[in-house]
């Protein structure tokens, strides 16, 4: 037999947002107040009584200051008494707290948990970001075929987000064979819902020409769509082929324009290039200074290209003094990232002795690394070659093969 005041309870959790709606009929602010209150009154009354939707929408209510003090404690343990009565959307929201650290410490494994509860009940929002967490291997071991098998869900209710990573899983051949096809298939669908990371990638797509035909039109477009929208990557990208010319007249203003977006964000590409303006004086007077501090800027992220061209300014001088200490840090930092012209030129300083000492194993083993991309250092590792024997060749060799394999420069 039905309780009757679980009906009425739930009764007036529907009649309540219709309560809401038509407050602003009231012409007395205080009519319109005691309203509110009295219909906040009526939610707090059927989440005691257990009402599994009230609690959910008390939860909301903490959880974005809504009629009441913001208070994340409460909103999680309103949306975990909703979602232990199989509330989904509920079970998504306290997801979402635990994955954030939000109420209390973050938790992966109960966001997971919960995550998956929300996503078997079919909200694709949860199926995404369980295929996410499967994805980067967060509160479980890395899974592609879960990650696939979730983004597939999501992508079957048009979730944008899923889409893309979906198309990258195909595009990287991650649990899945490579298809570029299919890539693009699904980054077109999530570009024309207007997802920025989507039409970015897309007009990387266009613009290289390696997996469709090269189209600069289709890659401006795309990246003119994902600029609009405040996308770092895509600020970058528009400045690259304003910069080069690729399919626009080459204009360093307007390039000048779109790195500087970027850069404000905090883009480290961006910076670098932004950089590399100041420093040429293109779009822009030549300033060293803020050549200098754009490009630390960059460094500073761990980017490997900022790093060695930072370090290559300390070591023959430029925008800054020469300065041998910040030259082989620098150059070090963007070496073991595998960054070639970084690792060619620390073999020079340690070929030179130039505030290091004069270690040509070392140097052999760091041309060697750079060697299959760049042509100079493929020239000085052959030069080396008469100045080693042979067990300082194999140790070279080894050194080479350690660097490659994630280790230390410092640890030889």
């Amino acid at each position: 037999m039905t309780n009757p005041s679980n009906s009425y309870a739930k009764m007036v959790i529907r009649c309540l947002f219709i309560i809401i709606t038509t407050l602003s009929i009231f012409h007395n602010a205080d009519e319109a107040e005691t309203a509110a209150s009295e219909s906040l009154q009526a939610v707090q009354k059927a989440a005691g009584q257990g009402d599994p939707e009230a609690q959910f929408k008390l939860g909301k209510m903490y959880y974005a200051g809504d009629r009441v003090t913001r208070d994340y404690v409460e909103a999680l343990k309103w949306f975990k008494k909703s979602a232990e009565q199989g509330y989904a959307e509920a079970q998504y929201d306290l997801a979402l707290m635990y994955f954030k650290g939000e109420g209390e410490d973050r938790n992966n494994a109960e966001a997971l948990k919960w995550y998956q509860k929300a996503a078997e009940q079919g909200i694709a929002p949860a199926q995404y970001n369980l295929g996410l967490m499967y994805t980067n291997g967060e509160g479980v071991t890395r899974d592609y075929g879960e990650a696939l098998k979730w983004y597939q869900k999501a992508v079957e209710q048009g979730t944008a987000p899923a889409q893309f990573n979906l198309g990258m899983m195909y595009f990287k051949g991650d649990g899945v064979g490579l298809n570029y096809s299919e890539a693009l298939k699904l980054f077109q669908k999530a570009a024309d819902q207007g997802y920025a990371p989507a039409q970015h990638s897309l007009g990387l797509m266009y613009h290289d020409g390696k997996w469709v035909s090269l189209n600069y039109a289709e890659a401006l477009n795309w990246y003119q769509k994902a600029a609009d929208q405040g996308y770092a990557p895509a600020q970058h990208s528009l400045g690259v082929m304003y910069i080069k010319g690729d399919g626009v007249n080459l204009n360093y203003a307007d390039a000048m324009k779109w790195f500087q977006k970027a850069a404000n964000q905090g883009y480290a590409p961006a910076q670098g290039m932004l950089s590399l303006m100041y420093a040429k004086g293109e779009g822009v007077a030549r300033n060293n200074e803020e050549a200098l501090k754009w490009l630390q800027k960059a460094a500073d992220q761990g980017y490997a290209t900022a790093q060695g061209y930072l370090g290559t300014t300390y070591y023959i001088g430029g925008i800054v003094s020469k300065n041998y200490t910040e030259a082989l840090k620098w150059l070090q930092k963007a070496a073991e990232q595998g960054n070639a012209p970084a690792q060619y030129n620390l073999g020079l300083m340690y070929h030179e002795g130039k505030g290091v000492t004069k270690d040509d194993t070392m140097a052999y083993a760091l041309s060697s690394l750079a060697a299959d991309k760049n042509r100079g250092a493929e020239k000085f590792r052959k030069e080396l070659e008469s100045h080693l024997n042979a067990q300082q060749l194999s140790k070279a060799q080894e050194l080479a093969q350690k660097i490659r394999e994630g280790g230390s420069l410092l640890e030889k």
